[in-house]
């Protein structure tokens, strides 16, 4: 793949990762003592429009201590 194409891309997914990681932060946050200590599952689906593209990632997160 070129360099544009590449750029691009972890440009992408370093704001995906970063704004990911403030949100899960954020709803764990307002969830208080009803996140803590608790295994979430959470799913990330990405779709790229035009291409029919559909990615789905799922797994885990343990909530914070309380």
């Amino acid at each position: 793949m070129d360099d544009n194409f590449n750029m691009s891309m972890r440009k992408f997914l370093k704001q995906v990762g970063v704004t990911s990681q403030q949100a899960i932060e954020a709803a764990m946050r307002d969830a208080g003592a009803e996140a803590a200590g608790k295994t979430h599952k959470i799913r990330m689906v990405l779709t790229i429009e035009g291409l029919d593209m559909e990615h789905v990632v799922e797994g885990t997160i343990q909530g914070p201590d309380a």
